[in-house]
């Protein structure tokens, strides 16, 4: 089990496009902190939608592009056959497989997110820090309070992360590379946009495609609960429990996800 875990870290790591991700990802959220010299807007608001986009949508390209590839790759360069043929369990390997991915996309969202809190604490603060003499260039002297609710939208995006992981690693069992790749981008906005299609249906008046629609909401992964980064200049007012139920049902998708992964990966007959 532990040759599973260097080497799916072995193999995030040499992965090349994880650098080109990293060097865009700090390429524009560095673009972020100068962005609001250039907007009309309340540049407050651009620095800190800018990063949480940032780090969801470019680290949601490399776990569905990155992932999708690896296990891939295993069955098509037949070392799955060398894993396997030793003591050890499918589900052990699934399970330490998808551990450490976490692990590396824990150690990333976290990284990212103590920059970006640095960066809206350099903006709070007056500059009377010597240490701040630098960024004191690129701010304007308004403030940007950390709020719980940026807290949360940090903790909710790693959430994402970790269930678009699973709903690759459950689909890449079963279909083709581009195939995961494609159902993956698919789940991914459309779980976005259940409140939009609900209107729709109600606009119908029909009660049959209202429930449809509500039984796939349960059957998606639940995104649009996760996704407060879009109300925090708008609407603040969430209760502990709401957050607290969100990270529950998360983690129970994610682990359903994964024993049924599981499932299909212990009845799939490789072919040599």
């Amino acid at each position: 089990m532990l040759n599973i875990a260097i080497n799916t870290f072995r193999e995030i790591i040499r992965n090349k496009y994880l650098y080109m991700i990293l060097f865009f990802a700090l390429i524009f959220i560095a673009f972020s902190v100068t962005l609001w010299k250039l907007t009309i807007w309340d540049d407050s608001k651009i620095i800190v939608d800018f990063w949480l986009s940032m780090i969801e949508i470019f680290w949601l390209i490399w776990v569905v592009f990155i992932w999708s590839q690896l296990l891939f790759k295993e069955v098509e360069w037949k070392t799955i056959f060398l894993i396997l043929s030793k003591p050890i369990k499918r589900y052990e390997f699934i399970i330490w497989k998808i551990m450490w991915f976490s692990m590396v996309i824990f150690l990333i969202v976290l990284f990212q997110s103590i920059v970006f809190l640095f960066v809206l604490y350099s903006y709070w603060t007056s500059f009377d820090n010597w240490f701040l003499w630098f960024f004191s260039s690129f701010f304007d002297h308004k403030s940007i309070e950390i709020t719980p609710l940026i807290i949360w939208s940090l903790i909710n995006t790693f959430l994402k992360l970790e269930i678009a992981l699973a709903i690759v690693f459950f689909l890449s069992t079963f279909m083709s590379n581009m195939l995961t790749i494609t159902s993956s981008i698919m789940i991914y906005f459309l779980s976005h946009n259940f409140s939009i299609l609900l209107d729709l249906v109600n606009k119908w008046q029909n009660y049959i495609a209202i429930n449809l629609v509500k039984i796939l909401e349960l059957l998606f992964p639940p995104f649009e609960a996760l996704n407060t980064k879009d109300v925090i200049w708008t609407f603040s007012n969430f209760s502990n429990s709401f957050f607290i139920l969100n990270v529950f049902y998360s983690l129970l998708y994610f682990w359903v996800l994964i024993l049924l992964t599981i499932v299909i990966f212990s009845r799939k007959k490789f072919e040599s």
